[in-house]
């Protein structure tokens, strides 16, 4: 479904991701880890259109889209929710949904937000509230609500453990199996706590200083004497 090639990109005279190449097949979680500055959110940005590479191909459906406007991208169904949730935070719960859903679920709106709050039953019960009143983790349930609402193809999913009590974590972690098992959603998983996504994914790349240093199915990652130690603590 998505195809990095020679992948490069930065900021200004500041290299960043320095040939990337990894590769989604249909229904399955990719987790991209790393630590802190080796380059995950740039990769993100580049691929949802937010930061122009300056070189190499992405490849989503079989469309070419490096470089594509973000509005472009979005219509393919290739959806990107970011770091730090982001939600509009004077608008309510619903608002922030139908939001979600206005460029690719407008359709069936209704049935979609439906869909939405029985993975997240608390967003039902907060659908008129404010969405900056909300706990992080409540936030971060929305976030993701919001990009299910926009009827993915592929969920990028960046660092959404950021910020949350390791209960509040658990929890998320949890409803990204739950959507996954449930839907065969496509999900790309871009973060930090290395333990947690390996758990979740099917296979997973792990970068350093803008290169993918390793990679491989989950099994054999969690196995992996330098995951285990440089990233799992064992």
């Amino acid at each position: 479904m998505l195809e990095v090639r020679g992948l490069m990109a930065g900021y200004g005279a500041l290299p960043v991701l320095r040939g990337i190449d990894f590769a989604i097949g249909a229904g399955e979680i990719v987790a991209v880890l790393g630590s802190n500055g080796a380059g995950k959110t740039t990769l993100n940005s580049v691929l949802s259109g937010l930061l122009k590479p300056t070189s190499g191909s992405i490849r989503f459906a079989d469309a070419e889209i490096a470089g594509a406007a973000p509005h472009r991208i979005v219509a393919l169904g290739l959806i990107h929710v970011p770091e730090g949730r982001r939600v509009f935070p004077t608008l309510t719960v619903r608002e922030n949904l139908e939001l979600g859903s206005f460029r690719r679920g407008r359709t069936h709106r209704a049935r979609t937000l439906e869909r939405v709050v029985a993975i997240f039953p608390r967003l039902r019960e907060r659908f008129a509230q404010r969405a900056g009143t909300l706990s992080g983790g409540e936030q971060q349930m929305l976030a993701i609500g919001r990009g299910l609402a926009s009827a993915p193809e592929l969920l990028m999913l960046d660092e959404p453990s950021m910020g949350l009590a390791p209960a509040v974590v658990d929890a998320i972690f949890e409803r990204i199996r739950t959507i996954h098992r449930e839907r065969g959603l496509t999900i790309l998983l871009v973060e930090q706590r290395v333990g947690e996504a390996l758990e979740a994914c099917d296979h997973a790349y792990v970068l350093e200083t803008g290169r993918v240093v390793l990679h491989g199915p989950r099994d054999t990652m969690m196995s992996h004497a330098r995951v285990k130690q440089a990233y799992l603590g064992m």
